[in-house]
């Protein structure tokens, strides 16, 4: 290996999320090749690169598992779809890995369009994935069957987002909401995937009832559904809980709640998750970046809207961290639980042979640096490295 594939990190605070102490780390050929406590001395002809860490927090890179790479919104005309996000976007606010979808607009974005942005940002030296289809159903595909495009395209890994009790979505029954959660899971049991329906909720009052009956009147495992959103409303949360208790991984928004809102922000819903006592495991964090945050008025039309960021995730890490939750705990639905979730087992964790997808926490707690596949994006606060397209 050369100078560019080897890179040794000393003096790492470690959080794995579990804390780990300090440790050294070496990389190569984006993966984490050997990690300890006593000090590495490598062969000057290595060339590796030395980056001194001085004790700072090393934590894995963020997955956030609820992105509109493409661009999301639409809802208030065609000069409201928000455009892509740039990879430093991403990497920036310490996310190395994500999950596109669509939205709203399953029309003029499209699955093709969706799977050219994933591998674009691949390119571009990030992790990145995609659930098919969008808010509507029967679901947008590639090749005409959801069961066909998730067991012979590799970067899809679930279906979603798929609306329900919303007045966006396509108002889906249950028989034919189950009909695309079997084939999201008859599909993942084929391919080792995830195979999970990542479900949209609305407002409407009907809530969770459709997943309520799936757990009840099906075979499907509850992992088969995460509903995503649910703390957009507080009996919308409680409703949640009940589900995590069953098995079913939840999934909150990062999304800013005004004072006196019927909504918790994602902070809150962490804390009122573990004061309910159900699993940590079932809980996740996602942005919703590069989609529209819109407000409606009774019409059902758009007054006020704003967009989603990456950087909400490691925002809820800070306010989480100020109340009084060990890093550990606050990592853990941005970490290994969406790893865990999305089946992605070299990711959310720093563990020898695991991806070498890190980043350093200055003092603040906001990014120091980013290394995504054992490559420095951003060091000392400073983005290195670009989109093709992005102005310096």
């Amino acid at each position: 290996m050369t100078a560019p594939d080897l890179l040794l990190l000393r003096n790492a605070l470690v959080y794995a999320p579990a804390p780990m102490g300090h440790c050294q780390l070496l990389l190569g050929g984006g993966r984490i090749l050997w990690l300890g406590t006593a000090a590495l001395d490598l062969p000057a002809a290595l060339g590796a690169q030395v980056l001194d860490l001085q004790g700072r927090r090393l934590i894995p890179g963020l997955i956030d598992g609820h992105v509109h790479v493409t661009g999301g919104g639409g809802e208030a005309g065609f000069r409201s779809r928000v455009p892509p996000p740039a990879p430093s976007r991403f990497t920036r606010a310490g996310v190395t890995s994500v999950v596109g979808l669509l939205g709203t607009d399953d029309v003029v974005r499209t699955p093709r369009e969706l799977l050219a942005q994933v591998y674009a940002l691949r390119e571009e030296g990030l992790s990145a994935w995609a659930h098919v289809g969008g808010y509507h159903l029967p679901p947008a595909t590639l090749t005409g069957s959801l069961r066909t495009d998730l067991t012979l395209v590799e970067a899809l890994i679930g279906v979603g987002e798929v609306a329900i009790s919303d007045h966006r979505s396509s108002q889906p029954g249950f028989a034919e909401l189950m009909r695309v959660a079997a084939d999201a899971h008859v599909a993942g049991l084929m391919t080792g995937k995830a195979g999970i329906v990542h479900l949209h909720l609305g407002d409407g009052a009907r809530g969770l009832e459709l997943v309520r009956r799936a757990l009840a009147e099906t075979e499907l495992p509850p992992r088969t559904f995460q509903p995503t959103h649910v703390n957009r409303r507080k009996a919308l949360f409680d409703e949640a809980l009940e589900l995590a208790r069953r098995g079913v991984t939840i999934d909150v928004t990062a999304f800013p709640v005004e004072e006196g809102e019927d909504a918790w922000d994602a902070a809150d819903a962490f804390v009122r998750f573990h004061d309910a006592g159900v699993p940590a495991a079932q809980l996740t964090i996602s942005s919703d970046a590069g989609g529209s945050l819109p407000c409606f008025d009774d019409e059902g039309c758009v007054v006020h809207m704003e967009v989603g960021e990456s950087g909400a995730l490691l925002a809820t890490v800070r306010a989480l961290l100020a109340r009084g939750v060990v890093l550990e705990q606050a990592l853990a639905p941005v970490t290994s639980n969406p790893a865990r979730l999305l089946r992605l087992p070299g990711k959310g964790h720093i563990a020898v042979g695991a991806d070498a997808d890190l980043v350093v926490l200055g003092d603040d707690g906001s990014v120091d640096a980013t290394i995504a596949r054992g490559q420095v994006h951003v060091r000392e606060g400073r983005v290195l490295r670009r989109g093709l397209f992005e102005v310096g």
